[in-house]
């Protein structure tokens, strides 16, 4: 493959805050970066969803699929599973309701993070006797694969022979629950702007050091058509996950009976698009900061869109499931037990008293997770109210 010079300097990258990438990082980078511009160079400028899921995925050098360390403190954002169990321990409720109407319940859980989901869901589903037979765990990254283990080994070491990894959708239909937090909003995603010639996309190239966006008229028309039906004002730029429906048709297929729940960052199609939100919600997340530049530290940084929830609901319906909830993290947690739990902590234990309710008001003030963070459940063959979302805002969508 042949050597290129890339540019890691400070003044390269137009935020000067962010702290500059340890070496090894650099080198693992760099290599990424020489295989997209191997790209560049034999297709043109390519998509920004290809320049984006390259980023995230290429085996071995995208950003969730080599070693980098991701969540919590040390990491580059914080999930909240990571900032406290009480997220967990709500969750565990809601499943429950639905493991103890089958004789033999599973939960299958996409991208587990660092495992502490599935730890905390399995001590709390023990309490109330509430196991599932086997909780699958489908992860892309072989690293987080690693620790997974990990920290399953450590929290539940008894409970270890029930988890099993894949690394494909289950070969049969599965009935229980089906758990994605933060997953959608990692899906590669088309960048569009609305401009004179009507539908245009944004493109990646490489000029000398780095890459450079290009915008020029779309040429998927799947995209020029669901622009186009939004009927947006000029100059304004936004995102839309294509993906999304063949995702949740997959997920519907190995769904016999149970539901699926989707827990992320967004907003219903009328608010992801509306006029003020011009600029789209493409971020990325280094170290614990925030910025919108996806064209530097190549798979060493996340890069996100919010989540459109009304594309989720249609996608669910076009799928055979039922839309079934919809809510913010906040009154999902209210009403899955969190006052409840926070009752049983120990009033004379001051420092992680205090510490376990300033998480939760992490977890659920608007101004923190609360209302940012949705919560929506599609079911099959499920006919009771779910717990979870006592406050429903299907109305929304």
């Amino acid at each position: 493959m042949p050597r290129y010079n890339f540019t890691f300097a400070k003044n390269s990258m137009h935020n000067s805050s962010l702290p500059p990438p340890a070496p090894e990082a650099v080198l693992l980078s760099q290599n990424l970066m020489a295989r997209i511009v191997e790209n560049i160079n034999e297709v043109g400028a390519i998509p920004f969803v290809d320049f984006m899921n390259q980023a995230l995925y290429t085996p071995g050098l995208g950003y969730y699929s080599a070693g980098i360390h991701k969540f919590g403190v040390e990491g580059d954002f914080i999930t909240a599973p990571e900032i406290s169990p009480l997220f967990s321990q709500c969750l565990a409720r809601q499943c429950q309701q639905i493991l103890m109407t089958f004789d033999e319940p599973v939960i299958l859980e996409f991208g587990a993070g660092s495992g502490i989901m599935a730890a905390e869901i399995l001590k709390e589903l023990e309490r109330l006797k509430c196991l599932p037979i086997q909780y699958f765990i489908l992860e892309v990254s072989a690293d987080l694969i690693e620790r997974q283990k990990e920290t399953l080994q450590a929290q539940v070491p008894h409970l270890f022979k029930r988890v099993q990894w894949l690394e494909k959708f289950p070969s049969q239909p599965v009935q229980g629950v089906i758990l994605a937090n933060e997953v959608l909003d990692a899906m590669p995603i088309h960048r569009f702007r609305v401009d004179e010639q009507g539908v245009s996309e944004s493109y990646v190239n490489f000029a000398e050091t780095q890459f450079v966006w290009q915008i020029q008229p779309t040429h998927n028309e799947s995209l020029r058509t669901a622009v186009e039906k939004l009927h947006l004002p000029l100059d304004y730029m936004s995102e839309m996950n294509l993906a999304l429906p063949a995702w949740i048709q997959s997920v519907s297929e190995i769904l016999a009976s149970g539901v699926i729940l989707l827990i992320d960052y967004g907003f219903s199609s009328r608010e992801y698009y509306h006029p003020q939100r011009d600029q789209g919600t493409l971020m990325c997340h280094y170290r614990h900061h925030a910025h919108s530049e996806p064209l530097i530290l190549v798979g060493l940084q996340d890069i996100t869109a919010h989540v459109n929830f009304t594309d989720v609901a249609y996608a669910a319906q076009a799928a055979g499931l039922h839309v079934a909830g919809y809510t913010t993290q906040a009154q999902f947690l209210l009403a899955c037990g969190l006052p409840d739990f926070l009752s049983t902590l120990d009033f004379n234990d001051t420092k992680n008293y205090l510490q376990q309710t300033q998480h939760a008001k992490t977890l659920v003030l608007p101004n923190e997770m609360g209302d940012l963070f949705k919560v929506i459940a599609l079911t099959r063959n499920v006919d009771n109210p779910l717990l979870g979302f006592v406050r429903d805002e299907r109305g929304r969508l």
